[in-house]
């Protein structure tokens, strides 16, 4: 049973609402004094505080600074009379829930109760939630239970509340920016902001004044003064996503930034302190990028304070499960369709497939096919053709020999398609990510993995009967 505390010296009042409350199904206990409120207060545990804001010896705001000291869990609406409206308002400001004025509406004071009551059920609920799924999986929002991620959720809470910069590496769709908001969620500023930026999605000169900002007339088109990321980040987090796609100057103004603490907007002189957190983040091998001149070794040991890899879902497959079960929830809710079940040899297909998307890929085919399967179980004819033709298996008898590597094998065929996608496309990376069925990242991520940047120029002579040659071993398989 919820309990009341109902603080007021008025004896009729604390008689009426007592009944009203009582009848409602709560207990209640009054108090004509603050100082016998106080003790209550300490001794008990209440659920809701109703108190008059003017009380002798002590007023309801002291009694209301008290309980937020005390007990900040605990809703509290203030009684007033006409003239102390001013006092209630300014109540609000510190912590009271509402308040009602004398002589009140009694129907009233009971929503203003019950809302009351209900937000402080919710926030015990979510806090319970919250718990049992740190419990479960290890943290609020990161799905899994495999070693590697239980050392990534180890390694989360022990750097959390530390204000060093972290750089986060790992494939893309790995989830590395959800570990970096896990990190700003354990921290110390977990109340300030949480500012993610793309650095691989705009321009040289829009990433300047995007993470800088810049000053009115800097460049065509600044009609005004712009704050930069680093500013709105302020007392909170700044994640720098796709780092190694920066360019050599906005690196030299990330590195002054990350040794003296301030920025300074494009076409600005002014010096402007920043406090924040940098999680950096990149799917790229960034000694190698140094090696090439296309990264800062000076900035690079900047950020590399702490360190850490997003495993590839490939590597923990047992979580596989897990993680379709989250997002069929998720989608199942969003998209407003009955609770689908999983078949079990789609679930074979699912911990067998490669992902090169990773976690990302995954989500985009569980949503896709909540969309469009109608019937309650997904079967092997609701996934994409994608995800269902590496499980077709060739017939082996003249691939397999003394010194076949498979990875080296599948490599070889997934750059080829790569490569055939990227001529049919003319190089254009959203066509050829369509004609391969991944996303556009993940199409990015393999063109750096395999090199093709510069050769595909060179391979025009690709033909589409070489290509067919390739792929005969999928059109002659064992059905």
């Amino acid at each position: 049973m919820e309990r009341i505390l109902v603080v007021d010296d008025e004896r009729s009042i604390c008689d009426l609402l007592s009944l009203v409350f009582t009848k409602e199904g709560y207990s209640v206990k009054t108090c004509l004094s603050p100082s016998r409120a106080l003790e209550s207060i300490d001794k008990d545990d209440f659920d809701f505080i109703l108190t008059d804001i003017r009380l002798p010896q002590m007023s309801g705001m002291e009694i209301l600074k008290y309980v937020k000291e005390k007990k900040p869990d605990i809703p509290v609406a203030m009684i007033t009379a006409y003239g102390t409206i001013k006092q209630a308002v300014e109540a609000l400001k510190k912590g009271a829930v509402d308040y009602i004025v004398k002589p009140f509406d009694v129907e009233e004071l009971k929503i203003i109760v019950s809302q009351g009551l209900e937000k402080r059920r919710l926030k015990a609920e979510n806090i319970l939630l919250k718990k049992r799924l740190e419990e479960q999986f290890g943290l609020g929002k990161m799905v899994g239970t495999s070693k590697l991620i239980k050392e990534i959720y180890a390694l989360i809470k022990k750097i959390a509340g530390t204000d060093s910069t972290v750089l986060i590496s790992g494939e893309s769709g790995t989830g590395k920016e959800m570990a970096a908001r896990e990190i700003h969620s354990f921290s110390l500023r977990k109340d300030g902001p949480f500012v993610s930026i793309n650095c691989g999605a705009l321009p040289e000169s829009l990433l300047e004044s995007e993470l800088f900002g810049h000053v009115r007339g800097s460049f065509t088109g600044a009609v005004e003064n712009k704050k930069g990321m680093f500013e709105v980040a302020e007392k909170g987090t700044i994640f720098l996503d796709e780092v190694g796609e920066m360019s050599p100057w906005t690196q030299v103004k990330l590195l002054r930034t990350l040794q003296d603490k301030k920025i300074r907007r494009v076409g600005g002189t002014q010096e402007i302190p920043v406090d924040v957190r940098i999680i950096a983040a990149t799917n790229q091998d960034l000694k190698k990028n140094i090696k090439e001149g296309k990264s800062r070794e000076d900035l690079f040991y900047r950020l590399n304070v702490i360190s850490f890899a997003m495993p590839p879902l490939r590597e923990r497959k047992e979580d596989i499960p897990l993680l379709v079960s989250h997002f069929l929830k998720k989608y199942c809710n969003k998209l407003e369709r009955r609770m689908k079940r999983v078949a079990p040899d789609v679930m074979s297909v699912f911990e067998s497939y490669p992902w090169p998307g990773n976690i990302r890929e995954l989500e985009n085919v569980i949503e896709r096919v909540v969309a469009v399967e109608e019937r309650e179980t997904i079967t092997k004819q609701s996934l994409p053709q994608e995800i269902l033709i590496p499980q077709k298996i060739p017939d082996t008898g003249d691939i397999i020999q003394p010194g076949f590597n498979l990875k080296d094998f599948m490599d070889d065929i997934s750059k080829k398609y790569v490569k055939h996608a990227l001529l049919l496309s003319g190089e254009k990376l959203k066509e050829a990510s369509s004609l391969l069925g991944i996303n556009y990242r993940s199409l990015r991520y393999l063109i750096d993995k395999y090199g093709l940047k510069a050769s595909i120029k060179e391979d025009k002579e690709l033909s589409k009967n070489d290509f067919s040659k390739d792929k005969s071993f999928i059109n002659n398989r064992d059905e």
